[in-house]
């Protein structure tokens, strides 16, 4: 088991492992059965992806809008006096009004070779009121030690983001602080192995998945295949 070691001025910044939060913004507790409304915590990919990094919560204890108004950035929000001298006070501010950074003072600590990244929170998508904090992607290298900043991406003109007490705006994930890789095309034999697992897998969906399938009320036909088969991967990766 990797550590991530943290330490921050704020504790109300509360990292954690990302959670999906049902109810809440992954959706509703609705169950898999014909019917129901799909939610995106009924992907298996997505909930994964979702729960991969670690979540970072507003510390403030009065929201923050943020709007562009007239193509100027405009910051709302009472963050009353400097609690500690030498901080940029308030901790928002605008960078080149395509951007605004927040003065977040965390430090991440991963292990050697490692690296953290910044993202949007997973919340970003499935926000139907387009007010949820879009943060820029970002890589930090293990031996820098402190995140002073982080950086989002302005709202459209019109439009306003909003922080809010105790709610997650940020997600950070841990990854090789190189991508040492290069894209080639899949040699014939082996795009045709995969094929064959593909077709393979297609022709026995109905006994994969079986008593698991579902259509959801928009007409979505939801299957169990994917967890199936990853509840399969992951006994076999345990097994001695």
């Amino acid at each position: 088991m990797k550590e991530v070691k943290f330490r921050t001025r704020e504790p109300r910044l509360a990292p954690r492992r990302t959670k999906l939060e049902i109810p809440g913004w992954a959706g509703e507790r609705e169950p898999r059965v014909d019917g129901s409304q799909e939610y995106v915590w009924h992907c298996t990919p997505f909930s994964e992806g979702a729960q991969y990094g670690i979540e970072l919560f507003y510390p403030y204890d009065n929201e923050l809008i943020v709007s562009m108004q007239d193509g100027k950035l405009v910051f709302v929000g009472d963050f009353g006096p400097c609690p500690e001298e030498g901080l940029a006070w308030p901790p928002f501010r605008t960078f080149g009004e395509s951007f605004y950074t927040y003065q977040i003072l965390l430090d991440l600590k991963v292990e050697a070779g490692m690296a953290i990244r910044t993202e949007p929170h997973p919340r970003f998508y499935t926000d139907r009121t387009d007010t949820c904090p879009i943060a820029v992607p970002a890589l930090i290298r293990n031996w820098w030690p402190m995140m002073f900043f982080i950086v989002f991406k302005s709202p459209a003109e019109g439009g306003h983001h909003i922080f809010r007490p105790g709610e997650p705006f940020a997600q950070v994930i841990v990854i090789p602080e190189e991508a040492p890789f290069n894209l080639v095309e899949m040699p014939i034999e082996e795009a045709a192995e995969r094929e064959l697992q593909a077709r393979r897998i297609h022709a026995s969906r109905d006994r994969l998945s079986e008593g698991s399938r579902w259509v959801s009320r928009t007409d979505t036909v939801f299957d169990g295949t994917y967890r199936f088969m990853l509840r399969a991967a992951k006994a076999k990766d345990k097994a001695p």
